[in-house]
């Protein structure tokens, strides 16, 4: 029998690294994501609604890139909600608000097991794709010359011109979404890993709710 090699899940990510909110891909692509935080536009009036609608037909003719918008659904994390009121209950001196917060628990615990509550979210996905132009001839042979310290210097700053490149875009996007009317906020390092681990974890209730911070 052939033998088995082992296999990392590692190598069906196409996730090299995270660093500085930048999500940088196995082939040298960067992404950048911002939690966008959705309106409810059916309230809004005829006018306010077309006001939105061609805005955001403007912004969209100005983008020279592609964007990709993400909506995920999740079953709601309730645990935290259920653990204060536990608490609260057992700071009440008041025997009747105690039952009436119990009963209240057990409500929605039972409600949230028998129905699933989900939770949406919004992302933009901000893509920077460089352009890999090969070197040949002499230049290629001179990169083996200087050796791995200064190969190693050129990669860095191949990688923070990226970055910026990206940041330009990302503000381009920033702006341009908050023209509608709506709250961006660029995912962190933690923010962007357990939104992967939800991502790659769907059968599992989420480790922590991302939330965009009211200004």
């Amino acid at each position: 029998m052939a033998k088995k090699e082992n296999i990392s899940t590692q190598q069906f990510v196409d996730i090299e690294d995270i660093r500085d909110g930048v999500i940088i891909l196995k082939n040298g692509s960067l992404r950048r994501v911002l939690m966008v935080a959705g309106i409810n536009f059916e309230l809004k009036s005829e006018d306010e609604q077309n006001i939105t609608i061609s805005t955001y037909q403007n912004f969209l003719n100005t983008l020279n890139f592609s964007v990709q918008f993400v909506i995920h659904s999740r079953k709601l994390n309730i645990d935290a909600y259920l653990e204060k009121l536990s608490e609260r209950k057992n700071q009440e001196n008041n025997e009747l608000l105690k039952n009436q917060i119990s009963e209240y628990v057990e409500f929605i615990r039972s409600f949230v097991e028998q129905n699933a509550v989900m939770a949406k979210t919004f992302f933009t996905v901000v893509p920077y794709d460089p352009i890999i132009i090969p070197t040949g001839g002499k230049k290629f042979i001179e990169m083996f010359k200087f050796g791995k310290k200064i190969t190693a210097m050129q990669t860095e700053q191949t990688l923070e011109q990226k970055i910026q490149q990206l940041d330009h875009l990302t503000d381009q996007v920033i702006n341009g979404l908050t023209q509608i009317g709506l709250r961006v906020v660029p995912l962190d390092n933690e923010e962007l890993i357990e939104l992967f681990y939800n991502l790659y974890n769907p059968s599992v209730t989420e480790k922590k709710d991302l939330k965009i911070a009211h200004t």
